[in-house]
């Protein structure tokens, strides 16, 4: 695991484990850190009860996981939404 990242970085990380949707090998693509170094980072940047809320919504839930996913769950992405790809945001 990368032992320093930037508030900038730590911020993007909790905000992607945030949400419902991606999943977290998109956090290990962009980062290079596993679900359980996510889940450390969590819980040392979070309230307690914030992170016990966290890790109880996200535990096993499919979404969060590819493995788990079916091949129906899809994004919505708009025309407008500009590509990432490692973590990179290319021009249009």
């Amino acid at each position: 695991m990368k032992s320093e990242f930037t508030e900038r970085e730590l911020d993007r990380i909790i905000e992607m484990a945030w949400e419902d949707r991606t999943p977290f090998e998109a956090i290990t693509f962009q980062f290079g850190i596993t679900e359980q170094e996510t889940i450390q980072i969590m819980r040392r940047e979070m309230k307690p009860s914030s992170f016990k809320m966290w890790r109880k919504r996200v535990q096993g839930r499919a979404t969060k996981h590819a493995k788990l996913r079916s091949g129906t769950t899809a994004r919505f992405k708009s025309s407008r939404q500009k590509n990432i790809s490692g973590n990179k945001i290319s021009k249009r």
